[in-house]
């Protein structure tokens, strides 16, 4: 109920995944039928997730309209029109990492919602508002063009699926919100049981929900790193090895929003030093960009300068 208050649904439903999510809905209201999707949004994902086996899974029928790059309207009509096709759902797939550039056309949410079936609309990330009440100073740049639960809903998605993690900025775990009937139909499949998540993840997801309908971002580890200043992460590097700092970028999203980069701050130490950093007691996590180890700070909390600098000093001397 929280979840759903917060992106503004009728009803929500957790399952443990978002693959897990996009699955029941599948399995609960369109097996043994067709659902139309564009051949451009046929996605895959980490771990070997894609759109084309996990319906396949659910016992829905895929039905591809469109082209790789251009998909209107009147693919989808067409094949709702189709009495073989039996389209239950239309399904709008957030290409989440990856881009399609140049000669492209695709068909919105809320054109979709037009149509005589329902849409459901996998925003991937989890991004619960665009306007990101929560944040004093509103939505980043970096977000802009990230679907976001509220509005996607507004457009006249029947449903969204969301991973908990990511831009929701919480455990790990598969969101399921939108028309209360839809919601109880995957409710009640058998699948629900299944694929839903532990007392830890759900304790997690509702200390979440209160934060951010308290619009209360510093309480989110996610947000509280993602907008921190630059110019606050300059004067916690320069005080940790002067000699060391180096402009860099944050990548958000655990990397599901393709080329968006947050300008940032680090360390950076000649060569790969990243096996030693985790050698370390405590170990330091670190990543290797263009023949160099990189200690960003943006995603270092402050209490733990101190952690860094001891590790940068007993590498660089």
């Amino acid at each position: 109920r929280l979840i759903a208050r917060a992106c503004g649904a009728e009803a929500a439903l957790v399952v443990n995944n978002c693959a897990a999510a996009v699955l029941l809905v599948l399995a609960a209201l369109a097996s043994g039928r067709g659902v139309a999707v564009s051949r451009g949004e046929l996605v895959e994902i980490g771990g070997g997730f894609r759109i084309p086996d996990v319906m396949a899974q659910s016992g829905a029928r895929l039905i591809e309209v469109g082209t790789t790059n251009r998909t209107r309207l009147a693919d989808f009509s067409a094949a709702i029109a189709s009495p073989a096709a039996d389209v239950a759902l239309t399904l709008n797939v957030h290409r989440s990492n990856y881009r399609i550039e140049g000669f492209t056309e695709s068909t919105s949410v809320a054109d979709l919602s037009g149509l005589d079936v329902p849409v459901v609309a996998d925003i991937g990330s989890g991004l619960l508002d665009a306007a990101c009440p929560w944040l004093a100073d509103g939505p980043p740049s970096w977000l802009r063009g990230e679907p976001a639960a509220r509005q996607t809903l507004e457009a006249g998605a029947a449903l969204v699926t969301f991973s908990g993690d990511k831009l929701l900025g919480g455990p790990q775990a598969g969101i399921i919100a939108g028309r209360a009937d839809m919601v109880a139909a995957c409710a009640e499949h058998p699948l629900a049981r299944a694929l839903r998540p532990g007392s830890l993840v759900l304790h997690a997801l509702q200390d979440l929900a209160l934060a951010y309908l308290a619009r209360d971002g510093d309480a989110i580890p996610f947000w509280r790193m993602a907008s921190i200043p630059v110019d606050v992460l300059r004067t916690r590097a320069l005080g940790i090895r002067a000699d060391l700092v180096e402009d860099t970028v944050s990548v958000p999203g655990g990397g599901t929003l393709p080329g968006v980069e947050i300008p940032s701050v680090g360390l950076s130490m000649p060569g790969d030093r990243v096996g030693e950093l985790r050698a370390g007691n405590p170990p330091v996590i670190a990543r290797v960009a263009d023949g160099s180890t990189i200690l960003d700070l943006r995603t270092v909390h402050p209490n733990d300068d101190a952690v860094v600098a001891a590790a940068v000093a007993a590498l660089a001397g």
